[in-house]
């Protein structure tokens, strides 16, 4: 499956030019455009390529699993002449890097997970408001009626504009999402698959968490040591789960850093 890619930069490419290419995986109910603070910092250097995973954005809609969005990645970026590739993914996107990274190992560059871990974790069913697949759309809406339709179900004003981002607005409006394929793919989203034992990734790995989520636990550091023998793990004082709009400057230095290895 090609998915939909914002391409940015290089702006000054004699800057880098032995680097190779930025491809950036947002996560459950993203899309390509969330990354872009760090995108355009990326972009001043290096070629950087923003990815819709499949159901979301403009990609096309399909059946969830970490393989299949690995596969979707893998040939997105062969298609733009784009691999390796260094991979930056934050939740489900993080996830998704891990897999194309441990199933292509040589297609991967470098690695940067983003406040998850290669474990059960991430959305549950109660992170997610009942009643979204079923809502009663109006025959035309904009910004402010989405704002109202949506506020009875997620009183939460910045997941609320999260969710509004995968709405069609105008006349004839819904979602834009696969959101059927999202819903039924749960399971296979908030857990992680069996590997078998060999598989591991060594090339260097950033993991970066926010000190206030949940989502990378002492418990998940022998699996993390065993797939990815060479990462670190960087912590961002005060961030929470969104760790790249909690801290945006601090989350941009750790990655431009690490890029240049």
């Amino acid at each position: 499956m090609l998915l939909n890619v914002i391409e940015r930069g290089p702006e000054n490419p004699t800057e880098a030019p032995h680097l190779p290419p930025i491809a950036l995986l947002h996560g459950m109910f993203g899309r390509a455009r969330n990354l872009g603070f760090v995108q355009r910092r990326l972009a001043t250097t290096r070629r950087t390529l923003a990815l819709d995973l499949r159901n979301h954005g403009e990609s096309p809609h399909g059946p969830v699993t970490y393989q299949a969005m690995a596969d979707d990645v893998l040939e997105t970026l062969q298609h733009h002449n784009a691999l390796p590739a260094m991979i930056l993914g934050h939740s489900m996107g993080g996830k998704t890097a891990m897999m194309l990274a441990l199933t292509h190992p040589t297609q991967v560059h470098s690695l940067v997970v983003v406040d998850i871990a290669p474990a059960q974790g991430g959305f549950t069913r109660m992170d997610i408001p009942a009643g979204l697949e079923n809502l009663e759309f109006p025959p035309t809406l904009d910004l402010a009626g989405a704002n109202a339709l949506l506020r009875p179900l997620i009183p939460n004003e910045s997941v609320r504009q999260l969710m509004i981002q995968n709405m069609r607005l105008g006349d004839h409006p819904g979602w834009q999402i696969g959101l059927h394929d999202i819903m039924a793919g749960l399971p296979a989203i908030m857990g992680w698959p069996d590997l078998p034992e060999n598989c591991v990734y060594n090339g260097p790995t950033l993991f970066i968490r926010g000190e206030i989520s949940p989502y990378i636990q002492p418990r998940n550091y022998p699996v993390m040591r065993r797939l990815f023998p060479h990462h670190t793990l960087e912590t961002i004082s005060g961030a929470g789960h969104w760790v790249h709009a909690d801290a945006p400057r601090r989350f941009a230095e750790l990655v431009e850093e690490f890029s240049k290895l």
